[in-house]
């Protein structure tokens, strides 16, 4: 459960009347300047924020990399063991029954925090899942009387007494601690009363416990080291965020507030905070079009900021996607997601192969569908993955590629390759696709002769540049090009993203706190959304909050792709975070492409391709009226140009209305003829 969690903190870090930052008064040791970090850099630097100066950065990369191969080569194959002999559910129950035994240590840590309430909780929790949950394997606490479990540990208890947390650290087999977290374990290992008792069965059981327990953090290993340039990095974020919430409380607090009402801001809602005129200096190019009318109507969208709105793409899912009674690691396991393959193919010699996700029906000539994802997605992201299995039920082979701006595509691209450029992107993208089917030509001997593109943001901006490219020289014979939510003007974007970013107050002192409040709710908002993710439609999230989120996300996404740029190695790391810390999308684009966003930026927008978008109907266009990556200016003009060809939501924001029936419905009817 938690490296999804995390994913979605990542993913989003994917909602009315938020508890305040300011108005939270937990005091812990670690409670210092929140913004140490950010006294020079542009931006925060949140690995140095929560777990302050790395001492001993050369020593933790070492270890951390010794670790990724004892996982990989003695951990990973014990798990899988382990979980190919038993289902997920009796791993679940063992869990459960592990965590009702470690009643005394969170008792204790209760105790010494003078935590009355906690106290209360966790004794009842104890003895009601003790005899009705049997022994622990079940949790009628809070599945019959909503007693929800907490994560009460010993460093809580001595972070409550005021030690300092001291240096960050990986140790070997532990990860990532600090020396007060190393005290706790200590302390935590002296309540474990089968210390005392050393006996072969004790020892065995206590391996399978452990064995147990470790499995659930394979997912999230796997995610940390496939999905970024520097793993070692966002591993440090991501422990020192988690460890400050879990010290300061933030975890057992109630912090969402769901409104019963819409907050509908009407159609005005769309340009508020937006920055205006971003078209001027091509307004002469195309006449405006008539006003827009909405071609797909969602009823009842409960509306709220254009940013929330786009980050509800992430309640876009199939609940099939991983249906299986046994775990992700099994061998048993045939879900569809563990039916997709990994293949790759050499774009450049001397460089790292590019890796692609691949599943095929048992025709291997079936029409094929081949997906672009939205900026800085890696191949077999989630959305991939639904849209895949959307496909694969329609009777058509999938190919995922990643985002032509992921460090993935970088690596694997010639020296001094920096991605922006649309014109120069596809055409790399292009000659990737065509090695991706030449290799599985040679692999399975298939040639579909029906082929379409689809991609989502960033990537249907590059789908509609193949298209024209195609349009000229026709090598991939793809029958539809189809574009969800491209940015029409890429400088228009970009300054969105970076306008996103003001949210960030380096002089405010409770920065660390509003931080990790916001991380705080997003746990709460999954364990809401994975009790009853049918009830969610409204994210308990304010603006600032989703803009904090979206920006934590698309930053990392722009530091994977400086830091494989700049070759990151050991001895220069701080000095490459050191210059990522200070340079937005609008530096990014200055330093590696050579555009300057105060000039016009002709190419970089969907007016470069007009005449393909004027002449050829083998492309459909999704844009949603409220999108706050684009104007009213740009839309109209793109129907100008697209005519029936763009069809228009009236509302969702960016991607906002994935999840939405109305939306999936049109789409399977324009795409495979549903009615």
């Amino acid at each position: 459960m938690k490296q999804k969690i995390i994913s979605l903190f990542l993913a989003f870090i994917l909602i009315f009347n938020p508890v305040s930052a300011k108005s939270v008064s937990v005091q812990t040791s670690d409670n210092v300047q929140a913004v140490e970090a950010a006294d020079t850099d542009k931006y925060p630097d949140y690995a140095k924020m929560y777990v302050g100066e790395d001492k001993h950065e050369k020593f933790n990369r070492k270890m951390f990399n010794l670790n990724s191969k004892l996982n990989k080569f003695i951990a990973k194959p014990v798990h899988i063991l382990w979980s190919s002999l038993l289902p997920q559910c009796c791993i679940n129950r063992i869990r459960d029954a592990y965590n009702n035994i470690d009643y005394p240590k969170r008792l204790a840590s209760c105790i010494i925090q003078k935590d009355g309430e906690g106290i209360k909780k966790e004794t009842v929790r104890f003895l009601t899942n003790s005899t009705l949950g049997l022994g622990g394997l079940f949790d009628p606490a809070d599945k019959i009387f909503k007693i929800k479990p907490t994560n009460e540990n010993m460093e809580q208890a001595l972070c409550k007494r005021k030690m300092s947390s001291g240096s960050y650290l990986v140790m070997p087999c532990l990860n990532s601690c600090t020396p007060r977290s190393l005290c706790g374990r200590v302390l935590e290992a002296a309540l474990d009363p089968s210390v005392y008792i050393a006996t072969p069965i004790t020892s065995i059981i206590k391996f399978g416990l452990m064995v147990n327990r470790t499995s659930y953090m394979q997912p999230f290993a796997k995610m940390i080291e496939t999905n970024y340039a520097d793993p070692y990095d966002i591993h440090k974020k991501l422990f020192g965020i988690e460890n400050y919430i879990r010290n300061s409380n933030y975890d057992r607090m109630e912090l969402l507030n769901i409104p019963d009402n819409n907050t509908n801001k009407g159609d005005d809602t769309m340009t508020q905070g937006q920055i205006t005129g971003a078209a001027q200096n091509i307004s002469d190019l195309l006449p405006l079009s008539s006003a827009l009318q909405p071609d797909i109507v969602i009823q009842d969208y409960k509306t709220q900021t254009p940013v929330i709105d786009s980050m509800k793409t992430a309640l876009f899912e199939d609940k099939t996607i991983n249906k299986s009674i046994w775990n992700e690691l099994s061998i048993w396991n045939r879900s569809f997601a563990k039916q997709v393959k990994t293949g790759s193919v050499t774009i450049t010699e001397g460089k790292p192969a590019y890796r692609y996700k691949y599943i095929l029906q048992k025709d291997k000539n079936a029409p094929l569908m081949i997906f672009y994802p939205s900026i800085g997605e890696g191949a077999g992201n989630h959305h991939s993955i639904v849209f895949a299995k959307m496909f694969y039920d329609a009777g058509y082979s999938i190919v995922m590629q990643g985002s032509h701006f992921h460090w993935e595509f970088v690596n694997s691209m010639p020296d001094g390759f920096a991605p922006g450029l649309p014109d120069t992107d596809s055409e790399y993208l292009r000659l990737v696709t065509i090695k991706i089917l030449d290799d599985l030509k040679k692999k399975y001997n298939c040639e579909p002769d029906d082929k379409i593109i689809v991609g989502t943001s960033f990537g249907a901006v590059a789908s509609l540049f193949v298209g024209e490219k195609e349009s000229k020289n026709n090598t991939l014979s793809v029958r539809r090009f189809v574009a969800i939510s491209p940015p029409v003007e890429l400088k228009y974007a970009l300054l969105q993203l970076d306008k996103n970013s003001e949210v960030f107050d380096k002089e405010a002192s409770n920065e660390k706190d509003k931080t990790a409040l916001t991380a705080a709710k997003i746990l709460q908002i999954y364990n809401l959304k994975n009790e009853n993710k049918n009830s969610i439609d409204t994210l308990p999230l304010n603006d600032d909050e989703a803009k904090l989120i979206t920006t934590f996300v698309m930053r990392q996404k722009l530091s994977d792709i400086i830091y494989t740029i700049e070759h990151g190695s050991l001895n220069k790391e701080k000095d490459i975070y050191k210059m990522i810390n200070n340079m937005s999308f609008r530096d990014y684009a200055e330093k590696y492409l050579g555009l300057s966003i105060d000039d016009e930026c002709y190419q970089a927008s969907l007016y470069a391709i007009s005449e393909y978008l004027a002449n050829n109907d083998n492309y459909i266009i999704y844009e949603a009226v409220d999108d706050y990556l684009l104007n009213k200016e740009q839309l109209a003009r793109l129907k100008t140009l697209s005519g029936q060809k763009l069809y228009c939501l009236n509302c969702g924001s960016h991607l906002g209305f994935l999840y939405r029936e109305e939306f999936t419905h049109e789409f399977k009817k324009a795409v495979f003829g549903e009615g």
